[in-house]
Parts: structure tokens; sequence; C-alpha cells
């Protein structure tokens, strides 16, 4: 077992210089429409596209990349258009057999901010759509709603595979009205679903709805603001005492705060964000997913905590300064981006 550098070891040992990485990125491949809080409009496919994407141009023929999605039949061929090419990248766990997808519209009132409408739905996944992967490396989580992961799904996951497990907590804080209006939400059967995951990532807003409490007064739930930092040591040692390993807290322009468990003690780690002109800021859509697919790697790549936030950072910062996926840069450059930013590692 390998450890990882100030951090009790991973628990996977994977960085091995001759292994191919073998990784799902499961979750909706969505139709995006976009204005961006520049005003420019686009529309491109989202969601787990980025993280594939990232991956694919980091790790290249080094791994075996699997989106495994539900998706609608008339989107088919234009996201294999995007990924066919992609080194690296399989597509035989796209699936439209049922023609459902997700189809969401982001209008940003500024870089962070946005109002979200769905109107279309993917079906979920579910145990049938993993049973053939149980010998991945990892698998990366990336719902954008709270009914894309079936719990039986990922519980199976963890009882019959070694591969690591890395959720994105964004879906199962969002729900949807009967209006399409995307809302926060509590996550409220959070603690049937932390023993089932390696690794979490959310955000401040997210870590709100994660919160550990059992009842609220009508003023905290009036309270629209993010969770303070104050309180994320306490969400973190929840987290970490139902089983996650690593917990990430994104931080926008900051960076993120990664959180583990060393002897019994929490240790807080604040890896800063990769600094980016503010005239170079196109668009955060995808965001959180590039910087998934960045961790992803980092953790598979270097077995280290703190490293692999920083491959997320960059990952993160790179999407911001594009609205289509050539913002993604190689595995030199983002090197080269790390090393500027925190110098030798």
């Amino acid at each position: 077992m390998i450890a990882v550098a100030g951090h009790p070891p991973l628990g996977h040992n994977l960085c091995m210089s001759e292994h191919k990485y073998k990784i799902a990125v499961i979750g909706p491949i969505p139709k995006d429409h976009i204005t961006t809080y520049k005003g420019l409009i686009a529309e491109k496919y989202g969601c787990i596209t980025h993280s594939v994407i990232a991956l694919s141009n980091l790790l290249g023929d080094q791994a075996e990349i699997y989106p495994v999605t539900h998706v609608r039949k008339k989107d088919v061929a234009a996201i294999e258009e995007i990924l066919k090419d992609l080194p690296g990248v399989h597509l035989d766990h796209i699936d439209a057999t049922a023609d459902q997808g997700d189809i969401i519209r982001l209008r940003f009132i500024d870089q962070n901010e946005r109002v979200k409408t769905m109107s279309g739905f993917m079906n979920p996944i579910i145990i049938n759509d993993i049973k053939n992967i149980l010998d991945f490396d990892a698998f990366l989580f990336l719902p954008v709603t709270d009914f894309e992961i079936s719990f039986d799904a990922i519980k199976f996951l963890k009882e019959h595979s070694n591969g690591l497990i890395i959720f994105d907590a964004h879906g199962q804080t969002k729900t949807m009205t009967t209006l399409g209006d995307r809302l926060f939400k509590f996550w409220v059967d959070r603690d049937q679903w932390l023993p089932y995951i390696d690794v979490l990532k959310m955000n401040l807003r997210e870590a709100k709805c994660v919160w550990p409490k059992k009842r609220f007064s009508l003023e905290e739930l009036e309270d629209d603001e993010p969770l303070p930092l104050s309180k994320l040591p306490h969400l973190a040692r929840h987290c970490l005492k139902l089983g996650v390993k690593a917990l990430y807290i994104t931080l926008d322009e900051r960076g993120c705060l990664l959180y583990t468990e060393e002897d019994g003690d929490l240790r807080e780690t604040l890896i800063p964000a990769i600094p980016i002109n503010h005239v170079d800021i196109v668009d955060s859509t995808g965001c959180g997913d590039s910087f998934a697919g960045g961790l992803t790697h980092g953790l598979l790549t270097t077995n280290d905590y703190i490293k692999a936030g920083q491959f997320a950072n960059s990952l993160g910062a790179q999407c911001l300064t594009g609205i289509n996926f050539e913002c993604f840069q190689s595995l030199a450059d983002t090197e080269r981006m790390i090393k500027e930013t925190y110098g030798e590692n």
C-alpha cells in the first residue's frame, strides 16, 4: 500500500508506471443551452463530457476511459462525434435504449452564480449499467440531479469492486420542480451513501445541504448564504467517520480545502487556486466536472491527496478559459501550470 505524502494511504495501489488505468466516468451528458455572464450564448454537451476529455488529454493511451451514461437517441451521433477520436476513450457504455437524456438551460448571473432550468431527464444509472465494469481502477460519479445515480448501484459497486469511488455531491444536493426549476435540497439520506464513497467533492453551497443537523430553526432556513468555513471541520469529521477517506471543498477563486484524517486527528489543507486573469475567464460551466477529472487523474497517478488537488485546480482553471473543449491542455502543459503555481513537488 502506497502512503500518501503527509496523509494516510489511499488504500488503492494504482501508481504503477506500466499500469493502464481503467476509469468509468458516470453521469449525464446533458444538452446544455448556456448564456454566460458576459452574454455569450452557446450549446454543447456537458457534465461528464468535460471529465472524459480532460482525462483523455492527461492520460492518452495510458488509460481506458468509459463514459457510462444514458442519452437521447437524437444526441448519440453528436456525442460520438465529440468523443470518438479521443485517445483511450471507449463509447460502448453510452446507452440510448430508453431515449432519455438531460436537457438543461443555464443563465449565468455572474462568474459562479447561475439559474438552471431542466426540461429533459436521464433515466437513472442502475446496477445493470455497472455490473460488467467491476474490475475498473476508478469510478467517477458526476450526477447533476438527485435521481441520476441509484443508491443500489453505488452500494453494489462498493461491495463488488476494489476500484476507487469518487463522488460529486452536486447531484444529491439538487432537485427539480414540475416547472423545471433546479433547486438546492438537503441530502437527507447522506449517511446511507457516505460508507460507499472513498473521495467526496462539493462546493460551499452544497456543503450547506450536506450539513449533519437533524432540525433547523426558521431563521436558519431563511439564511441563503453558503456554509461558513468555520463549520467545515465538523462536516468533514462526520463524513470521515462514516467511511469517506478524503473530502474536497471547492472555494472558487481561492482553490479548495482538503480534509483527511491522520492518526485519529482531522487534517485540513488549503490547496490554493491556479491564478487566472479575470479577462481570460469566459465560462465556468463544467468547472466542477473538470476539477473532478483532474482529481481522478491525480489520485490514480500520484496516490497523493494534495497533488491530486493540484491537478484538480489546474483542470478547473483551464475550463474557465473557454466555452468549448479546446480549453483543456496536455499533461506537459498542465504539469507546467502546477509547477509555476506550487513549485517542485
